[in-house]
Parts: structure tokens; C-alpha cells; sequence
């Protein structure tokens, strides 16, 4: 591996890891640069499609939404694949969230195994999420 595919690697990892601590600090209006004008999102949990946005306006109208509702929000962010073509990039990434929320009184955290599928671009000397299919493939809702 070469010196530029390893720059490559590290800043798609990068990509993904700020997109999760931004998530971290709710602050949606400063994820939306991370995607490209005409990303597509698709949000799946336990197996029905939640979301299905087109468009940075979309996105932050949709995340911002979503977020509001909880108090603590925690991604840990797990391994990561890419493969890189020239400029565009194709990677599936783990992370688990943790979301608390206040309901009638009661903390309740929900946790979350969430698979990404993504597809990248590398626009204007930067790599951008272009689609991103977040595979919430189980979650977990207790009490505190």
C-alpha cells in the first residue's frame, strides 16, 4: 500500500469519525458539509426503511428532527473497509449509538448496532459521503 492510498484510508476514517462525534454534539448544521449537495440517505431499523432523504436540506430537516428528542447522544465508532477507485470509495462501518431520552419521568437509553454502507466522493480536495445506507440492525431499549 502506498503512501496516498494509506492518506486515503485515514481520511475516509476521518470522515466517518467526525460525522459521529458531530452526531455526538447534535450539531447537524455542521455534518451537512460532509455530505455531497445530492447525497441520499437511507435509514433502516429492524428491517422497514425509516428514511429515505435526498439532499442536504433533507438531511439536516430529518437529523435534526430525529436528535432533538434525546438528551445523550454516543456513537462508538467500530471497524471500517473501503475501496478506493480513483475518486470515488465504497466502505461498510460499524458503530454502536447510544441515545437517552427523557419519557413520562423515566431516562430510557436505546442502544443501537448500526452497520453503514457507504459510497464517497472525492470533491473539491476532500472526501464527501455521497449514499450512506445506515443499517440499524438491532436495538436494545431499557429503563435507567
Amino acid at each position: 500500500m502506498t503512501n496516498h492510498e494509506i492518506a486515503q484510508r485515514l481520511a475516509l476514517r476521518e470522515l466517518v469519525d467526525t460525522f459521529s462525534n458531530l452526531a455526538d454534539e447534535k450539531d447537524v448544521a455542521a455534518q451537512i458539509p460532509l455530505f455531497t449537495a445530492d447525497a441520499h440517505i437511507n435509514v433502516v431499523m429492524d428491517g422497514k426503511e425509516v428514511f429515505d432523504l435526498k439532499g442536504q436540506q433533507q438531511i439536516l430537516d430529518a437529523f435534526s428532527g430525529y436528535l432533538a428528542q434525546f438528551s445523550v447522544v454516543y456513537h462508538i465508532n467500530g471497524q471500517q473497509t473501503v475501496t478506493i477507485d480513483g475518486d470515488a470509495a465504497a466502505g461498510i462501518a460499524y458503530c454502536q449509538v447510544v441515545l437517552i431520552k427523557d419519557e413520562n419521568g423515566q431516562r430510557i437509553r436505546q442502544t443501537s448496532g448500526v452497520r453503514y454502507h457507504d459510497r464517497y466522493v472525492f470533491q473539491n480536495g476532500k472526501w464527501l459521503i455521497a449514499e450512506r445506507l445506515s443499517n440499524f440492525m438491532w436495538t436494545d431499549i431499557q429503563p435507567m
